[in-house]
């Protein structure tokens, strides 16, 4: 399936990228980070530390565990502070 990957913060400064429309078999978001990791080091550096970043699956906040199969975009983020 293809999917619109967008990365916001420093994970896009980390991987030097805002987005990019990749073709994946993965059939989770874990699944998906698992296959970013094994890409290149900028990606296993950005994904190195899941516990400071936060994922939303077609502009839903969801968990790593998110079904992927329905899925048109996944945005990572750092956690959001409020003021």
């Amino acid at each position: 399936m293809k999917l619109d990957v967008l990365y916001f913060a420093w994970l896009r400064e980390r991987i030097g990228l805002s987005q990019e429309r990749i073709e994946t078999e993965a059939r989770t978001v874990s699944e998906l980070v698992a296959e970013l990791r094994s890409r290149e080091e900028r990606y296993e550096l950005a994904f190195s530390d899941l516990s400071a970043i936060r994922v939303a699956v077609d502009q839903d906040l969801t968990e790593f565990d998110a079904d992927l199969s329905e899925a048109r975009e996944v945005a990572f983020f750092p956690p959001m502070t409020g003021g």
